[in-house]
């Protein structure tokens, strides 16, 4: 593999690493039950440390991935026995981020919390619509786990919530159903709040701690690209009151490291394309197979389209299309 190729199939391996420590740190309770307080209604007003034991368990975060039908499969010892990956047919690996339950207050009742995490706004879809997507996901794939057969009043409340860095400004959307009366007065039986999506923008500028602005700011910390590991930690600890334990260190230390590599990955694209104009003049079978060899070692561990897509700088079809000149691609 030559070096253009290798610099950027090295910029999709840190990144994937950067995603992972994200994962893991949005994961720790503490930080849950500080996103929990400010987007379900059932916390709101309490403080996050009495949150903390309503969290079931340890998050799911990026499990392995499994066959189309098998999301509802339930796991010995596991905590919601939910699959956080699910294969659809042609359309590549559909992958949750993080899923948990959380017992409500009245020790009976669980909701389901899946929290998604986007460097930007996607540009190759509406991110409302994917979301829209998961959450749906989120409660068919409750039957014969949380419900079976035609019980459908034993469906669980579940929220989808998005985390979406680089907005043009802080910013937080609740999306829900509603019901609108166009005729009559007619009072349907059913629970509306069962699908929650809740949308949170962070800018680049870090926001005060002011009390509608505790949450961004908290996101914006963990996920800034800018402060140093030591002043992410001292921030966690004295304003939020997270335990800085030895592997949140790690955590935030490798993140830090490793958004120093990312900025540079423009430039290992750049190259990737400028060999492959090159090549498109007078090497097109060279290019063909370059193009193969980074989307396969690439897909083979388990980056999805769109991040392929992202680091080759195509499209999500024309990566099909690249995918499928490669045989052993075709049976995977």
């Amino acid at each position: 593999m030559n070096t253009e190729i290798k610099n950027a199939v090295n910029a999709a391996d840190m990144e994937a690493q950067y995603d992972e420590k994200v994962k893991r740190l949005l994961s720790n309770k503490m930080i849950l039950a500080h996103i929990l307080v400010k987007t379900v209604d059932e916390f709101q007003g309490m403080r996050p440390e009495e949150v903390v034991p309503f969290i079931e368990k340890e998050p799911f975060i990026d499990a392995v991935p499994i066959e189309p039908g098998l999301t509802n499969t339930a796991k010995e010892g596991r905590v919601i026995g939910i699959n956080t990956e699910n294969a659809e047919i042609n359309e590549g690996l559909v992958r949750f981020d993080i899923i948990f339950y959380v017992r409500m207050k009245d020790g009976i009742s669980q909701i389901i919390i899946n929290l998604e995490a986007q460097k930007d706004e996607p540009t190759h879809y509406n991110i409302l619509n994917r979301a829209i997507f998961y959450v749906s996901r989120l409660v068919s794939s409750q039957k014969e786990r949380d419900f079976s057969k035609m019980n459908y009043n034993d469906i669980k409340r579940v929220f989808s919530i998005w985390i979406c860095m680089n907005m043009d400004e802080d910013s937080m959307d609740y999306v829900h159903l509603t019901d609108d009366k166009l005729l009559g007065s007619c009072q349907w039986k059913g629970k509306l709040d069962l699908l929650n999506i809740v949308l949170i923008g962070l800018s680049n500028e870090l926001p005060e701690g002011k009390k509608d602005y505790e949450l961004h700011r908290l996101l914006g910390v963990l996920l800034s690209a800018d402060l140093t590991a030591e002043k992410k930690l001292g921030i966690m600890e004295g304003e939020y009151g997270i335990l800085v334990n030895d592997r949140v260190r790690e955590d935030v230390n490798v993140m830090c490291n490793l958004s120093q590599g990312i900025l540079e990955r423009g430039e290992a694209r750049g190259e990737a394309r400028g060999e492959a104009r090159g090549e498109a003049r007078g090497e097109a079978r060279g290019k063909t197979m370059a193009e193969v060899r980074i989307a396969r070692s690439m897909y083979e561990k388990n980056y999805t389209l769109e991040q392929i897509a992202d680091v080759m700088g195509k499209t999500i079809e024309e990566i099909k299309d690249i995918l499928e000149k490669d045989e052993c691609l075709l049976s995977v």
